[in-house]
């Protein structure tokens, strides 16, 4: 590893004489803190809980150690069960385990007495909160916990091995994604001290720190389509209108997600060559995956026995759902402060989104920081994890809020356990921390307009009744519904929560013959068939700022030549809009044309074409090209629209989103790169964004990332397959 915490953090030879069965002084400490930790939650439990009374304080600590004791029995089976049962069947027997230990402890140790079965639950849970609350009372409220044991096993085999002093151990990459973190998000965090562990780092000089260009659609399928496969151009934005499949396809749901993967994987992937993927949208071709979206339909969560540590060891599924709860009250809390404050611009943060941060932010993360201490005592020789709690609160209580800055404290914790744990691996890793873009604030499209994007397009088409398809905010909820789908054991009936239950219904499908109808004049050719089987009229969907709009009964994309037949008021319409402050739509004889309320540029002629008042003025220097390649991907809309960028630049989201990305302006197009010093960036794969030499688009970062596998001997000897082209991957 690469990192303060790696420094003399070779091989260490075994303590001649020693027997691997032995213990170290060190794992005596940690077991006879952990018990008496435990015995205090317990004695803590017991007073607190009916039906369970302890004579004396000895009895709580018998019941603690029978619970350790219980504990170790159990592992072996419950590894051999999971290995049959999946990742589902880990969660309910480790549930089951759980209790039935405790129930068990409580039981045999003397002059404790247990009048109620229910009450043992109760204890398990009460005493995994006092667990908790003593850890953040103590001012260490991270999820060391979660690994301890991975840790003590990783220690005892490095005694086994007995390697010789000095001796190399091989090389490993560990690839932390911390997901919609901004570059100057990422700096304010080291200037305020929450990201102690990063901070150290760069200013020691092991690690330094980049900037990237996160282009258009800056989103993480996007994003981790270039990182994982180098393949960004395979996703025009979150959602899209397939003209091939006739519907809608979104990237987090498991069906959508595995043949987006299907359609760019060459099997070259990041991860290829035997490395580990957790918690991400796509596989990297990696030879193990858990909680990965592309593969959760046909492998669940991944391998069972991965899960075990987590789900089967006393108190620590149970801590991680008293913090689960904990984080509820937190968002409550900070929810009503902001409504009492008046804080602007603002959304609502009740309903669903309440349980989606407390699960995401803690179960799900305790989860993924397991999942990688094994992957990296394994010693698989790469290994990419995406923690997502920042962008989850940022996007509904803004970017640089309190609260939104104050999530960088648990995901810099994570990666100091990480940084921890990975001196005890096999290999030798190098630790790359990076984001796959930022977030920008500003007040929604919605607020500004007074109605929907939906509705202004209607409006403007002077046909309010067309059936129209409108995408849901549902971003976040993709991991959470994969792990019900998965436990629930429902690969070809998944479990769809949040924003987007219920979506099936509104993904449209192709007439019964397979040919879409087609618009006449402006009106609909209605189909005779069902109203469920037929396409939608207009299709609408927002990704941040970026908006895109489809006529899907249109065989192919329309040129703006025919929507100015079809529809005159549309485009100039759109453009002219408060919150709208760029169209971009394709015409036959000019190309890509972005249209503003007061001119237009060409995006694709020689030289640059600007007629009236240039309508890119506001954005970036990267705005030209970034919107002319959004604009000629695959499955892209008729029209790509992208917010206007305030003074302080702000954006307008057109979904609902106070923090949002996907677009052009602000923070949300700056993802950082941090890496180990002795790694560089080669400024050949550099381009100068706005007078800074910086890689552009999440290819050119996959291209790196490969480039130091490659440095490091890492990169497996590929079959020249060929990568799918553009057209291929359509």
């Amino acid at each position: 590893m690469t990192g303060p915490a790696a420094e003399g953090a070779g091989d260490r030879p075994a303590p001649a004489g020693r027997a691997r069965w032995l213990p170290r002084t060190g794992d005596l400490l940690d077991a006879l803190f952990a018990l008496a930790v435990t015995a205090l939650g317990l004695g803590i439990a017991i007073a607190l809980v009916d039906g369970i009374t302890a004579v004396t304080p000895w009895g709580v600590l018998l019941v603690a150690l029978a619970v350790g004791v219980g504990d170790l029995a159990l592992r072996a089976p419950l590894r051999l069960l999971a290995g049959v049962a999946g990742a589902g069947g880990a969660l309910v027997t480790g549930l089951a385990a759980q209790v039935l230990v405790v129930w068990a402890a409580l039981l045999v140790a003397p002059g404790v007495e247990v009048r109620s079965g229910w009450s043992v639950l109760w204890v398990l849970l009460v005493t995994a909160a006092v667990m908790a609350a003593g850890r953040w009372l103590w001012g260490s409220s991270d999820n060391a916990y979660v690994v301890a044991d991975v840790v003590r096993r990783a220690r005892r085999r490095g005694d086994a091995r007995g390697a010789p002093a000095g001796a190399a151990r091989p090389p490993g990459l560990l690839v932390v994604q911390l997901d919609g973190v901004g570059a100057p998000v990422l700096e304010q965090a080291m200037d305020a001290g929450l990201v102690p562990t990063l901070q150290r780092w760069v200013d020691s000089g092991s690690h330094r720190l980049t900037t990237w260009w996160s282009a258009v659609p800056s989103t993480t399928p996007a994003a981790q389509a270039g990182l994982l496969h180098g393949a960004a151009d395979a996703i025009p934005a979150f959602r899209w209108w397939d003209r091939g499949l006739g519907r809608l396809v979104v990237t987090n749901h498991p069906a959508d997600a595995a043949v987006v993967e299907e359609r760019m994987s060459d099997g070259t992937g990041l991860l290829s060559g035997g490395g580990t993927a957790v918690a991400t949208m796509f596989s990297g071709d990696a030879a193990s995956s858990y909680l990965v979206m592309s593969r959760s339909r046909r492998h669940g969560l991944g391998p069972g026995p991965g899960y075990v540590r987590f789900f089967a060891r006393p108190f620590v599924l149970a801590r991680a759902v008293a913090g689960t709860a904990g984080e509820i009250v937190k968002e409550l809390y900070q929810a009503r402060r902001q409504a009492v404050y008046d804080v602007r611009p603002r959304v609502s943060r009740g309903g669903w989104y309440v349980l989606l941060r407390a699960v995401s932010n803690v179960l799900l993360r305790d989860l993924a920081t397991s999942l990688v201490a094994e992957a990296l005592v394994r010693g698989d020789p790469t290994v990419y994890v995406d923690l997502v709690d920042y962008d989850e609160v940022a996007h509904h209580a803004g970017p640089t809020r309190p609260e939104a800055l104050r999530s960088l404290e648990g995901l810099d914790q994570v990666v100091r356990i990480l940084d921890e744990v990975a001196p005890l691996a096999p290999r030798r890793y190098d630790v790359v921390v990076l984001s796959d873009h930022g977030q920008t604030l500003g007040a929604t499209f919605e607020q500004v307009e007074g109605r929907s994007l939906l509705e202004t397009v209607r409006a403007l088409m002077a046909e309010p009744d067309l059936e129209g398809v409108e995408s849901a905010d549902g971003e976040g909820w993709g991991p959470l519904n994969t792990l019900l789908t998965s436990v629930l054991g429902r690969p070809t009936d998944p479990v769809v929560l949040g924003p987007d239950a219920g979506a099936d219904r509104h993904r449209g499908r192709v007439r019964e013959d397979g040919v879409p109808r087609v618009r006449e004049h402006g009106r609909a050719a209605r189909s005779t068939a069902d109203a469920g089987g037929a396409v939608p009229d207009v299709v609408v969907v927002g990704s941040g700022n970026l908006g895109l709009v489809w006529f899907p009964e249109a065989p192919e994309r329309l040129l703006l030549e025919d929507l100015e037949e079809r529809w005159p008021g549309l485009v100039a319409g759109l453009a002219a809009r408060p919150a709208v402050g760029v169209v971009v739509v394709d015409s036959r004889t000019r190309g890509l044309v972005a249209v503003g309320d007061a001119g237009l540029r060409l995006l694709e002629a020689d030289g640059d074409v600007v007629e009236g008042v240039d309508p890119l003025a506001a954005y970036p220097s990267r705005a030209r090209a970034d919107l002319a390649r959004a604009a000629r991907l695959p499955h892209t809309g008729d029209l790509l629209l992208v917010s206007t960028v305030g003074p302080r630049d702000q954006v307008h989201a057109f979904e609902g989103q106070v923090g949002s990305h996907g677009g052009l302006g602000g923070a949300q197009n700056l993802a950082f790169l941090l890496h180990p010093a002795d790694l560089g960036v080669d400024d050949a794969r550099c381009e100068d964004v706005d007078g800074h030499r910086m890689l552009v688009g999440a290819d050119a970062v996959h291209a790196q990332l490969v480039a130091w596998l490659d440095e490091r001997g890492l990169r497996p000897r590929q079959v020249a397959t060929g990568r799918p082209t553009t057209a291929e991957r359509a």
